[in-house]
């Protein structure tokens, strides 16, 4: 059985409602909590796992990865480090690429999990909503771990928030446009599975929009900025 307590006191003590992390105290305080609850997961084997299971493990091993490679960085203003005004596009691929953790035997990256095990193995889009990659952008972190026998709930809500947030997705009536987080760009390919089109996938979370098909989408630009609360800065 794995133990999500641990994960879920961190969550509930250093991220508040609105998804926003206290990085300067996580870091402070429970940076060795964290470290030692992501030792504890390294023997488990996802595909011994149901896939609720599989699951939970995955999404809360993926977003705990994340908030630990920003407590080893923590202070930064972004997981996307510049000079001179500039993007450090190779600190900022090795984030993702660079293997930080073993799992059950197997060497891993935070785009090792995405990729190679979740988008890989499940035709879930909504995952999309659950990944969290630090920045003001992505899905904001739920203050809750993710479990098993409430996995498929979880999912809807977060898919919920994101949508019906209109800093991430909102329809513009008097333009018929549709803008969109990139995220819907990047993983179009993984809502097609489930929908004809992007519009019509946001059509499930935004009923009174009356999308569809032909309805003409932008993307909005993407905030890299580090999602924390305020007073961590």
């Amino acid at each position: 059985m794995i133990n999500v307590s641990p994960w879920d006191e961190m969550l509930q003590t250093y991220v508040n409602l609105q998804g926003r992390v206290d990085y300067r105290r996580w870091q402070a305080e429970s940076a060795s909590w964290l470290e030692d609850w992501l030792a504890s997961l390294s023997s488990f084997d996802p595909a011994a796992l149901d896939r609720q299971e599989s699951l939970a493990l995955l999404l809360n091993l993926y977003n705990a990865l994340t908030v630990q490679q920003v407590l080893k960085r923590y202070p930064i203003a972004s997981i996307q480090p510049t000079w001179l005004g500039i993007p450090n596009w190779i600190a900022f691929w090795r984030f993702f690429t660079r293997s930080i953790y073993t799992l059950n035997g197997q060497q891993l990256s935070l785009n090792q999990i995405e990729h190679g095990l979740l988008r890989q193995q499940y035709s879930e889009p909504r995952i999309h909503f659950a990944l969290v990659c630090a920045s003001t952008g992505c899905p904001l972190l739920r203050n809750r771990a993710y479990r098993a026998d409430q996995i498929e709930q979880q999912l809807e809500e977060d898919a919920q928030r994101f949508i019906q947030n209109p800093q991430k997705v909102r329809y513009e009536a008097a333009e018929q446009t549709l803008y969109c987080s990139k995220i819907f760009k990047w993983y179009r390919q993984d809502f097609l599975r489930v929908a004809p089109s992007v519009p019509d996938y946001v059509q499930l979370y935004l009923p009174a929009a009356g999308l569809s098909g032909a309805t003409t989408v932008k993307y909005l630009p993407y905030d890299w900025s580090l999602n924390q609360i305020a007073s961590s800065s």
